[in-house]
């Protein structure tokens, strides 16, 4: 093996051995080292990690921008070469990191995608879920994602010890493995509740995987074949059925488990609550990454306001 990918390598080790990342970051920050080095083994097949110069990776750069790859994937692989080179450099195995200054390209934010209020009661209210197992697993994974904000990832990986029925409280494992306690309400428990009760009789007792009283909280059988045991489900599974549900009370495009995220905060917000709690229940690291909400909550403002002010509505008559 190249020397070039054993430090790739190794470095991807220590991400998920010593920080405790994801595998999906894990694979991200894999696929941006081997383009960054197919892109500089093209300008020269002899050179090591140590021979590259600020230069090199502005290159890389600008020939992402030529590519039309878009400013944020081009931001995620500046991230993971100067993550890679802290590692080197802290290993001894390189004096200096080349991306260190070279500056993220400028991209616009785009406001976050969120549904109606009317909408979500549409989904949780008058949506006819199946009188059956999936049904009921379906309406509570549905209730969970716009109760608590939870990502994805996170509802995939929860565990029925980790539900607090008496105390309305879920213990969820976040971005590298950090853990936060939420509140759900009678909704919910009451979903819980049912659904628990029909796993507990579906899902066989010497499945390591889904125990009924420590197993994985969300779980699939496939159709076919009939022998086919409980598993807990993926995430490209709960992103179907979210996508599924979604499209019976909206048209937009984005359909996604992390357009209830946004509709959690956007509504919270909107109904008062203070920006560091919520944060805190969707797990940021920074105070800047909630406050992207506040622009989506006041661009409804603005909305309204243009709509029910009697001197907006005039001057766009004007203009007409």
């Amino acid at each position: 093996m190249p020397r070039t990918v054993e430090r790739i390598e190794s470095f991807l080790t220590y991400l998920t051995a010593d920080k405790g990342y994801s595998p999906q970051t894990v694979s991200k920050y894999e696929a941006c080292l081997l383009a960054f080095r197919a892109f500089f083994l093209e300008k020269d097949a002899d050179w090591m990690w140590t021979d590259i110069d600020t230069d090199v990776v502005r290159a890389w750069v600008a020939h992402r921008h030529a590519q039309g790859i878009h400013p944020h994937t081009i931001h995620q692989g500046l991230s993971a070469l100067r993550s890679f080179y802290r590692y080197l450099m802290r290993m001894n195995l390189a004096t200096r990191n080349p991306a260190a200054l070279v500056r993220n390209p400028k991209a616009d934010k785009p406001l976050p995608t969120f549904l109606k209020q009317e909408e979500m009661n549409r989904l949780l209210d008058d949506t006819p879920f199946p009188d059956s197992f999936e049904g009921r697993r379906d309406h509570l994974l549905l209730l969970l994602l716009y109760w608590t904000g939870m990502r994805r990832a996170e509802l995939v990986g929860l565990n029925v010890e980790d539900v607090n029925l008496r105390g309305g409280e879920l213990k969820v494992t976040g971005k590298r493995n950090k853990q936060r306690i939420l509140p759900f309400g009678p909704e919910v428990r009451e979903a819980i509740e049912s659904y628990l009760t029909e796993r507990t009789v579906l899902v066989a007792d010497d499945s390591d995987d889904c125990r009924p009283r420590s197993g994985a909280l969300f779980v699939h059988r496939p159709s076919r074949p009939k022998t086919a045991t409980y598993r807990r489900m993926t995430p490209e599974e709960v992103g179907s059925t979210v996508h599924h549900y979604l499209s019976l009370v909206t048209t937009q495009r984005k359909r996604s488990p992390h357009v209830l995220r946004h509709t959690f905060a956007t509504v919270m917000l909107n109904n008062g609550a203070d920006l560091e709690a919520v944060k805190e229940l969707l797990g940021h690291e920074s105070l800047q990454t909630t406050e992207i909400y506040t622009h989506t909550t006041f661009a409804e403002l603005r909305k309204e306001y243009n709509k029910a002010h009697p001197r907006s509505q005039q001057k766009a008559g004007d203009t007409q």
